[in-house]
């Protein structure tokens, strides 16, 4: 039997997961409404089940910006346009809000189709999680005018967490093609002691270690991805094949339709998972590459938003506005409703492990992801994720490889089985990749050394099964290189370094 916090770990984990297919021991059919209402009973039928969640909180924030329908991840993290301190509706903040349909149905002894769907909501507005949207709402503002703009996996797409089918079997695992988590978001949910909590989890806010590299590829589209246990031993592996628009580009400084060369993408990408269990303890190990990942990191810059040339208002095959001007001629995109992509090669490999006592999980993990320009560039026009194009591409960001660290630690304390407490810790690093190295205090820009540091404590009550409330605080600064909020010369830095963010709320799960 297992205790509530332990049963609605399980459902937070099982949001949209593939280990979940085969997971033993799920809660069993709901017979009536009052089992739905007083246990953790399924809503199946005939081996398909519904389930969700609502998650939402009131919290403030030292340095924020006002909000937007589109953000699903709140404001607990430092943002590097926030300015001011601020009450607000906090959305999602220990489980994404949203929606799925999954299934599980045997067709011969041993052997089953399994399929899952899932979406994300933002609870405070009823929109589809957009991350790319909370940009595109501020092209061409100033940056004194911004509401909160992210950058993450989740695009509007219909089913913008998972949407994938396959076949199962007892003895040789899982196979499935779609829409589908990366490994290292499968990993991230297993060894994060506040499991990708957005408001009080570094790593699950900004899916920098999820993703490899970068947040958006902590989803992988048109992706075949395979698990298997044997005994205290699992393992997987994952295959992303290319898709979208590679764009066009040219190293002529007066290209034009005609001599703007079309790109094929290259954005394959593949990745392994090796763990087991012994007794208290378990451990896995994630590799991960993907060609031509993308990052968004601004909205689109409008004239009015600086005063001098910054890169981030041009594309990268010469240094004509996106908008293009007297003399320039139009872009070849309309840079309405487009973003503006910074494009790297990425590999990373994580380490993590846990060790449960009665009462006391230990956690701790380390990723080291390193990321180079593209051996393929994108050009103007390339597609991004959920429909979107970018208008502005930055193939050779780096001046040279970039190196990136990133550790945490913590612990959760069960107090009678109903209540948990956890304190997480989480810290990346990231090397000197400018060239000439020239970082002093008045010279940084995004590619210096730099340093991101957050830290979480906050208690979870379970009212019952479903229902749960909690209540914590999060603090996080930045410095160095990871100060600068707009990343081209002279850099622009952070408005604040750092961010307090305490959050109270409520979550119920079916």
């Amino acid at each position: 039997m297992r205790s509530v916090a332990s049963s609605a770990a399980l459902l937070a984990f099982c949001f949209s997961s593939t280990f979940c297919l085969a997971q033993q021991g799920t809660p069993d059919p709901c017979t009536s409404g009052h089992e739905f209402a007083t246990t953790d009973c399924a809503l199946t039928w005939h081996g398909v089940t519904v389930y969700g969640a609502y998650d939402v909180g009131f919290g403030y924030v030292s340095h924020g910006l006002p909000e937007n329908g589109y953000n699903y991840e709140g404001e607990s993290l430092v943002n590097r346009n926030g300015y001011e301190h601020r009450f607000l509706v906090a959305p999602n903040n220990l489980q994404q809000t949203g929606l799925g349909i999954r299934g599980k149905e045997e067709f011969l002894p041993g052997w089953s189709v399994v399929f899952n769907a899932s979406t994300g909501i933002n609870p405070q507005s009823g929109l589809l999680a957009n991350a790319s949207a909370t940009d595109t709402i501020n092209n061409g503002l100033p940056r004194s005018s911004y509401s909160i703009a992210i950058d993450g996996a989740r695009a509007g797409q219909p089913f913008n967490d998972e949407f994938y089918g396959g076949i199962s079997s007892k003895h040789f695992g899982t196979l499935t093609f779609g829409r589908q988590r990366s490994l290292g978001t499968d990993a991230m949910l297993l060894y994060d002691p506040a499991g990708g909590a957005y408001a009080f989890s570094y790593i699950g806010y900004n899916g920098t270690m999820a993703g490899g590299g970068d947040t958006e590829d902590s989803r992988w589209d048109d992706a075949v991805k395979y698990r298997i246990t044997y005994g205290p031993v699992h393992f997987g592996a994952m295959y992303k094949f290319a898709d979208g628009s590679g764009g066009c580009y040219s190293a002529s400084a007066t290209w034009t339709a005609a001599n703007c060369t079309p790109e094929s993408v290259h954005n394959n990408a593949f990745g392994f998972n090796l763990g087991g269990s012994s007794g208290k303890f378990s451990s896995d190990f994630v590799f991960q590459h993907y060609n031509q990942a993308i990052s968004v990191l601004n909205p689109l810059l409008g004239p009015q938003s600086l005063s001098a040339p910054y890169q981030s208002t041009t594309d990268s095959i010469n240094t004509n506005p996106i908008n293009g001007g007297p003399g320039l001629g139009p872009n070849l995109i309309d840079p309405t409703d487009t973003v503006y992509g910074i494009v790297t090669d990425n590999n990373a490999i994580m380490v993590a492990a846990k060790y449960a006592l009665e009462r006391v999980k230990f956690f701790a993990g380390y990723e080291y992801i390193w990321q180079n320009n593209p051996s393929d560039p994108l050009g103007v026009g390339a597609s991004d994720q959920g429909g979107y194009f970018m208008s502005g591409v930055e193939d050779n960001n780096l001046d040279s490889e970039k190196l990136l660290n990133i550790w945490w630690t913590g612990a959760k304390y069960t107090y009678r089985s109903k209540t948990d407490f956890t304190f997480a810790w989480y810290q990346q690093r990231q090397n000197d990749f400018r060239v000439p190295p020239a970082c002093t205090p008045q010279s940084f820009r995004a590619s210096c050394a730099g340093t991101l540091n957050e830290g979480s404590l906050y208690v979870d009550h379970h009212f019952t099964k479903r229902f749960d409330g909690f209540a914590g605080i999060a603090y996080s600064w930045v410095r160095g290189g990871l100060a600068i909020a707009i990343p081209h010369g002279p850099g622009v830095p952070y408005n604040y370094d750092n961010n307090l963010a305490p959050t109270v709320g409520g979550r119920f799960t079916f």
